[in-house]
């Protein structure tokens, strides 16, 4: 007989833990500054759409997917797949084709790649979009472990006293010394992948609903207090004038894309980790409000992040940077700028800030990748954490040995040049382009098609009513209205504009061309010059 499957203890467990999933490091330092750069708070009404668009739609696809079957992602598309699909044999030719196409034009490792991919797809159907979850989820963790890793080089930085420099320059400098001093690096990436897996061994109750549960209020809480922190200084507004400030001559077409790629980005879309969290709901869980709930305290958390970074970043006169840059250059000599004597304590609060961001986005990584084994393999829960946080561990080595230089993977530089024609500045750069402009987005899109035209948004909405009813049979326009429980304006026989009836006109239509154009502008193909 085989275990019985785990579940959330409920739908605040869930929420907090798909939530935590969603709320990475992205979101911290990310969102607010593109926001700011693209329009401020009209890219963040923009981003609200995309977000219905495209995050909502598919991400209730997922969890409704897992649910269903109550299987990781190459279970859930095995269990719910037709015996034969034309359209993914129409898929897998094409890609074979192509292939072919790409030996003549001597594009050799493409072509290999096109004709595993399309024989994969004949002979296992959409089964295929479970499997690339499955390994797109390794390839983000290897690399994401790195800057997981620093976060938490960072906080013992901080409460140390290392980081006492008030020059953006000095703590350029200091963080380049940290980057390149690989022993460090390495240590640091492991011990984050160790915690990931020491929660992970707790399964899911006692494992990562616990620990949700802990980390997303603590998380909230920091957040608030830097914040209150920010916003008490001299000349504060100003960063919130940047970020929320409606700028319409900043927002364009390329704005809208930018909003559209980050609103799938930021909701851990197209790897399967939804499904998975969704496996562990019960039926009687209402899964359509525990979506609403997710994607509302992902956006907040953004928003909040920005709130709690750029007033202080303009107050003590720094400028506003993206990435890495603003977040282990820029604050750390923020922090120390402010009057107090104080800075060292901001700055760790603010890196365990990031680090729980991180531990809660990796935990849920992880547990795609287990969730596969102990599902289709039948290997324990142990036995899956040991193996897959192993495997993550070894192959985030060489991203965190080649951050910004091939010099110590010299060998593979020269083996992918030959292969695929790629050029980048390392090998934590590929991981990053394989998985965010390619492997998730397409994954995202494969989802949507498959909900809205295989398996069919009709058995999807009959799931999501387990728990759940007034989504497919509230009228749209009563609910807007506040009419949604007077019986002349809820009927489902007599209207069609209902909450249903919309999620699957976007799921088998707007979503994906919307997810398409973020596709196409993420690798270069649609640009505005």
């Amino acid at each position: 007989m085989s275990e019985m499957r785990e579940h959330w203890s409920g739908s605040l467990g869930f929420v907090l833990a798909a939530a935590g999933s969603a709320v990475g490091l992205g979101n911290i330092w990310k969102f607010p500054y593109i926001a700011g750069e693209n329009g401020g708070g009209a890219f963040v009404a923009v981003y609200l759409i995309c977000i219905a668009i495209i995050g909502f739609p598919i991400m209730l696809c997922e969890i409704t997917m897992g649910r269903r079957t109550q299987k990781n992602p190459v279970g859930a598309f095995k269990a719910l797949s037709p015996r034969k699909s034309h359209l993914a044999n129409f898929i897998g030719f094409c890609m074979l084709f192509t292939a072919i196409a790409l030996l003549f034009f001597q594009h050799y490792g493409y072509a290999v790649v096109l004709l595993i991919l399309g024989s994969l797809v004949i002979r296992y159907g959409w089964t295929v979009v479970g499997i690339v979850g499955v390994f797109t989820g390794v390839i983000i963790l290897s690399y994401y472990s790195v800057v997981g890793g620093w976060t938490l080089g960072y906080i013992i930085k901080s409460f140390s006293g290392e980081l006492t420099y008030v020059k953006e320059s000095a703590a350029s400098a200091s963080f380049d010394a940290f980057k390149n001093n690989i022993g460090w690096v390495i240590t640091m990436q492991l011990g984050f992948i160790f915690l990931c897996a020491l929660i992970l061994l707790k399964g899911v109750r006692d494992g990562i609903e616990k620990w949700s549960k802990i980390l997303m209020p603590l998380l909230f809480f920091l957040l608030i207090v830097l914040i209150l922190r920010g916003l008490t200084l001299p000349g504060a507004t100003k960063g919130v004038n940047f970020m929320l400030s409606p700028k319409m001559s900043n927002l364009s077409a390329e704005s809208i894309l930018i909003a559209l790629g980050h609103a799938f980005f930021t909701l851990s879309l197209g790897m399967g980790t939804m499904i998975t969290y969704g496996s562990y709901i019960s039926r009687e869980q209402n899964i359509f409000m525990s979506t609403l709930s997710i994607v509302v305290l992902d956006t907040v958390m953004a928003i909040c992040a920005g709130l709690a970074i750029f007033p202080s970043v303009f107050a003590m006169g720094f400028k506003e940077a993206a990435g890495p840059g603003l977040v282990f250059n820029v604050l750390p000599a923020v922090f120390n700028s402010i009057p107090g004597g104080l800075g060292w304590l901001w700055a760790g609060l603010f890196f365990i800030l990031l680090a729980i961001a991180a531990l809660t986005s990796g935990i849920s990584m992880l547990e795609v990748v287990i969730a596969f084994f102990v599902d289709e393999v039948k290997w324990s829960r142990k036995k899956a954490v040991i193996i897959t946080a192993s495997a993550t561990a070894a192959l985030g080595v060489l991203s965190a040995i080649s951050i910004s230089s091939w010099n110590r993977l010299e060998w593979l530089h020269i083996a992918l040049v030959k292969t695929f024609g790629v050029e980048s500045t390392g090998f934590f750069e590929v991981m990053d382009k394989l998985s965010s402009n390619w492997l998730l987005p397409l994954g995202g899109l494969s989802i949507a098609i498959f909900v809205g035209w295989i398996w069919g948004t009709k058995k999807a909405v009959e799931e999501i009513r387990h728990g759940s009813h007034n989504f497919a049979d509230v009228h749209l326009i009563s609910l807007l209205a506040g009419l949604k429980d007077d019986p002349s304006h809820n009927n489902s026989k007599y209207h069609v504009l209902t909450l249903a009836s919309m999620w699957g006109i976007f799921i088998r239509f707007i979503t994906p061309v919307a997810v398409m154009a973020a596709f196409l502008y993420e690798i270069g193909w649609l640009t505005f010059k």
